[in-house]
């Protein structure tokens, strides 16, 4: 589908809820938020919903207080944005999008799914970019609540644009952002230089118990429940904790295990470039990116941690 026709088809929509993936980061919110704001340019009733509050890191963006858990209304249409497959919609799935006969769906993960009656993929380097152009699709002009909204996706998920999905048109779109009003340096403190002293404890912790495999070429690093606990600290401070050890001369793929419960751990799976960590996510009913993708795996922590050994030994 050409994003014209998907812009077209979400504009004869009545009302629309929007959903966000658990454990919301700044691409799922910035595109919810900045899709609620053109639908009610055009005068389109919606709601942006998420199955968890949002952390207040992310308050100082306009808008984010409203973001609900549960729809005060029934929707005609539902979309989800940044959302590979129905598992990142968690229980909100089951309960609302499934049920929904109009249902979209707008994301860059490559691994989509593509579960929604009308589905937008590019692989770009976040689903604000799309939704940049979406909102433009759709004939809205962009004004600096929308142009912040847009830019915290971009910034946050191209780590202030390092990242190798960067493209020409990821610094367009951001220019594009900045001229209308888009507070770059006010995400780059907040998202990137602003944490707390349980975070920098937990931080600290994390990597000086780096664990390397594999000549050294794969770094594991790990966050338990316990280690929570002891530093005070919630599963969120931990984003951003994978992508760090990449700084080290010869580290070709990380492996970061966030204990989520009693031998449920979340992975997340970062390569340098030379390993594609979407191939092995998938082996674990994963997915994501060639350079940052992820997966649920259940065992004890050593188990979990020689399953992950052995399969990206076999791709490197």
């Amino acid at each position: 589908m050409e994003l014209q026709d998907f812009a077209n088809k979400l504009k004869l929509s009545k009302s629309v809820l929007i959903f966000c993936h658990i454990r919301p980061d700044g691409d799922t919110l910035g595109s919810g938020l900045a899709i609620s704001e053109a639908l009610k340019r055009l005068g389109i009733k919606n709601e942006v919903i998420c199955e968890e509050p949002v952390n207040e890191k992310y308050m100082f963006i306009d808008g984010m207080r409203e973001i609900v858990t549960k729809p005060s209304m029934d929707y005609e249409t539902n979309i989800a944005v940044d959302c590979g497959d129905v598992s990142r919609l968690g229980s909100l799935y089951d309960v609302f999008f499934a049920r929904n006969k109009k249902t979209f769906n707008i994301d860059h993960h490559i691994s989509n799914t593509r579960y929604a009656d009308n589905n937008y993929i590019e692989g770009t380097s976040s689903t604000c970019e799309i939704v940049y152009s979406l909102i433009k699709c759709m004939g809205v002009k962009v004004d600096g609540r929308m142009a912040n909204d847009l830019m915290l996706g971009i910034y946050t998920d191209t780590g202030a644009f390092a990242f190798q999905s960067v493209t020409s048109n990821t610094f367009y779109v951001a220019s594009k952002l900045k001229e209308v009003g888009a507070n770059s340096s006010l995400i780059d403190f907040n998202m990137f230089k602003k944490q707390s002293k349980q975070r920098f404890n937990l931080f600290l912790h994390t990597m000086g118990n780096i664990r390397m495999f594999l000549d050294e070429k794969l770094a594991v690093i790990t966050v338990l429940q316990d280690d929570l606990k002891q530093f005070d600290a919630d599963m969120d401070m931990s984003e951003g904790f994978s992508s760090f050890p990449l700084s080290i001369d010869g580290i070709e793929v990380v492996l970061s295990l966030l204990q989520t419960k009693k031998e449920t751990f979340k992975i997340s799976l970062r390569s340098s470039g030379k390993v594609n960590v979407n191939d092995i996510a998938r082996v674990y009913g994963g997915g994501g990116h060639i350079l940052a993708s992820g997966c649920m795996l259940n065992g004890s922590l050593e188990e979990v941690i020689d399953k992950l050994v052995y399969t990206v030994s076999q791709y490197m």
